[in-house]
């Protein structure tokens, strides 16, 4: 297993890891500080990982989701981007862990930007946020 304190410093695979994956699991404490994992969507901007609140069917109002609330009371996160194949020698994860910033989508049009060139229903409907960015105090990975 290896570490770094930012992206810029991790091995070739990782950040190709991090670059071509689809989809990665945010970990988080919820209200009673019990850990969730969501799956979430998620690009490079500047340093950070983000992740946007879409516009895909809510209950409540973006602002008020518990995944926001979780965030505001308690501002940091894991983010983990893993490969799986049955053949046990390929797998592989790079997890991010650090502080988390909720971003209005007006005061992140970067990270907006960064998630519409990743994800084409994006480009028809950009998140109108809010926008989860974690900057990560600590990268682990590891692989087979």
């Amino acid at each position: 297993m290896g570490r770094s304190e930012s992206v810029a410093k991790l091995p070739e695979w990782a950040r190709e890891l991090l670059e071509r994956s689809r989809v990665a699991r945010l970990g988080l404490l919820d209200d009673d500080g019990a850990p969730r994992v969501l799956p979430v969507t998620y690009a490079l901007s500047e340093g950070a990982l983000i992740t946007a609140i879409d516009d895909k069917p809510k209950r409540v109002a973006p602002e008020r989701l518990a995944r926001v609330r979780w965030l505001r009371a308690r501002p940091r996160a894991a983010l983990t981007v893993d490969h799986y194949e049955d053949d046990w020698s390929r797998l592989a994860w790079v997890q991010a862990i650090g502080p988390v910033e909720i971003l209005s989508a007006a005061d992140a049009p970067d990270a907006l930007d960064a998630l519409t060139e990743r994800y084409p229903a994006y480009r028809r409907e950009r998140p109108a946020g809010p926008i989860i960015a974690l900057t990560p105090d600590r990268l682990v990975w590891w692989r087979a």
